[in-house]
């Protein structure tokens, strides 16, 4: 059996690995590490828990021992899909090189760059990033990737999931051609195989297992849930949940709890909190000082269920899993692979519950086809007792403007209408009849013509005395308001005039009076009146001309 003794490691990095408690090495990295070590490009592919991080950190440290680093330019560079993932290989890291001078640096979100800037402008020989940020501090000036001799894309096909794929050819194309990468990944899709064609040369293929296939170290099953009504699903899929831990018992030692939405998580969080259980969120919303709180007290053990989105899904190691619940069924398959290997990691046992409603019958079939194998079906928790179409009293059907039933069972025409009570006081209630009015003969039309004349006559009249009788009055006022009305317009003037004094700008100007200007006052006129003054002289002459 091949140990670590035998991978021609450095002696620093093999007693770091046995202090750690590791003698054997796992299938990918007895097949990987001799591969990285002779600087070829390595194309990892293997199911999670199989410990690709110690096959690509392993090497590296070992082929990083000569050399040193230059400000801004680091000598390696490792990819990781979720600041978590890169902070576990963080911690590999200072596990294997705490006997080795050599320097790291952590460019992950949720950190202030100031402290990322000066560990990189120290120099450092192993930098640990996510696409995104990494990409921060090179458009800011603060980063040069011409100095990287070897490249690690870690968990390259959630790289794919998460949109990354761009950022992580940009990446390739600014570091040097003569770089030696490493490229792991649980599943080859095509968009993968392609990026491994184009920069991966000549890569040594390390493939311990089939492609997206499960670990048999896990128990799976499938728990099906048929609800009476669609809008109950998710109360249903709760009780199955409380349910099967509860039928676990102390088997159930620690647990993570999938997801598809992050709404979902807090919600399912909040439920098993409220039914006693310690549970607590995590996903990507959160800030990333109360993620990684979260984690440690996971994995220190003072927290017992972890409701997690796919943002835990990929790469984490906490090896003391004992189970994993899927309360969504993914859509992706590739993630139900993911999900479930958080569990039997190391040799461990483990048992994976996938809670399934109806709706989620065609990710299931897409999950089956990609793992070459049913998942066993389960039986529901004992102690659920499914809800039924009545478990919430209807509500009173409402009415329109137009006084139609807007109940689901149509618009209530055949209903009848209850009665109320003012109906009931209104019908024991004498209806009385009242008497039709008399019928009064009409005079001949020429006698309504002359009343209705008089009539009009007569209302003239009036009109003409009330109005003499008001027309005194009107005048006696008028003369008043007229005073009134001139008085207030002086006084207007008189405070212009005041104001004006007291802002010392003389007297208000009203009209042009003796302000016009000069040359609006001069005649432009003289040489035409001269003109005029000649023209008698002229006709004179022209007069006497013609007389003689």
């Amino acid at each position: 059996m091949t140990k670590f003794s035998d991978l021609a490691l450095d002696p620093r990095v093999l007693q770091a690995v046995t202090e750690a408690g590791y003698e054997t090495p796992t299938p990918i990295q007895a097949q990987a590490i001799p591969e990285a070590l002779k600087g070829r490009d390595v194309l990892g592919i293997a199911q999670t828990g199989t410990g690709k991080t110690a096959s690509f950190t392993l090497p590296m440290i070992t082929l990083l021992g000569q050399g040193r680093a230059r400000a801004r330019m680091p000598r390696s560079l490792v990819l990781a899909p979720t600041r978590e993932l890169a902070a576990q290989v963080a911690e590999n890291f200072d596990i294997y090189a705490k006997h080795t001078k050599l320097t790291k640096a952590l460019l992950i979100g949720g950190v202030a760059f100031g402290e990322q800037d000066k560990l990189i402008d120290r120099g450092v020989d192993v930098l640990i990033a996510t696409p995104g940020r990494l990409l921060d501090h090179f458009e800011r000036g603060k980063l040069l990737l011409t100095g990287v001799q070897i490249m690690v894309v870690d968990e390259a096909d959630r790289m794919l999931d998460m949109g990354f794929i761009p950022d992580i050819e940009r990446i390739f194309q600014l570091t040097p051609f003569t770089r030696q990468t490493m490229f792991y990944s649980a599943t080859m899709a095509p968009e993968i195989e392609r990026i491994t064609n184009t920069f991966l040369t000549n890569p040594a293929r390390v493939e311990v297992a089939r492609q997206a296939t499960t670990s048999t170290t896990i128990t799976q099953s499938l728990i099906q849930v048929t609800p009476a009504r669609k809008d109950r699903s998710f109360a249903d899929k709760r009780a199955v949940l409380r349910g099967l831990i509860k039928a676990e018992g102390e088997a159930c030692t620690n647990a993570i709890i999938f997801c598809n939405r992050k709404m979902d998580v807090d919600v399912v969080a909040k439920s098993l909190k409220s039914h006693g259980f310690n549970a607590a969120p995590i996903h990507g919303d959160l800030e990333q000082s109360q993620r990684m709180k979260t984690l440690d007290a996971f994995r220190d053990g003072t927290l017992h269920l972890l409701v997690a989105s796919d943002v835990a899904a990929r790469g984490l190691d906490i090896p003391a899993v004992s189970h994993v619940f899927n309360f969504d069924v993914p859509s992706h398959p590739e993630d139900y692979v993911h999900r479930i290997g958080r569990t039997g990691r190391a040799g461990r046992l483990g048992k994976a519950f996938t809670i399934a409603v109806p709706s989620d019958e065609k990710y299931l079939k897409a999950i089956e086809s990609l793992i070459k194998a049913e998942i066993p079906r389960g039986e529901l928790p004992e102690g659920y007792e499914p809800s039924t179409a009545d478990s919430r009293p209807d509500r009173a059907p409402r009415e329109d403007r137009k006084g139609r039933d807007r109940d689901r069972g149509g618009r209530g025409r055949d209903r009848e209408r209850p009665v109320k009570p003012h109906d009931e006081v209104a019908a024991m209630e004498p209806v009385v009849v009242a008497p039709k009015p008399e019928v009064v003969e009409e005079a001949p039309r020429e006698e309504r013509r002359e009343e209705r004349r008089d009539r009009g006559s007569d209302r003239r009249r009036d009109d003409r005395g009330d109005r003499a009788d008001r027309r005194e009055p009107r005048e006696e006022r008028r003369e008043p308001r007229e005073e009134r009305r001139d008085d207030r317009r002086e006084d207007r003037r008189d405070d212009r005039r005041d104001y004006r004094r007291d802002r010392d700008l003389g007297p208000a100007v009203i009209g042009m009076g003796d302000h016009v200007p000069d040359f609006i006052l001069r005649s432009f006129a003289l040489k035409q009146s001269t003109a005029d003054d000649a023209a008698p002289e002229a006709r004179e002459e022209a007069e006497a001309a013609s007389e003689g």
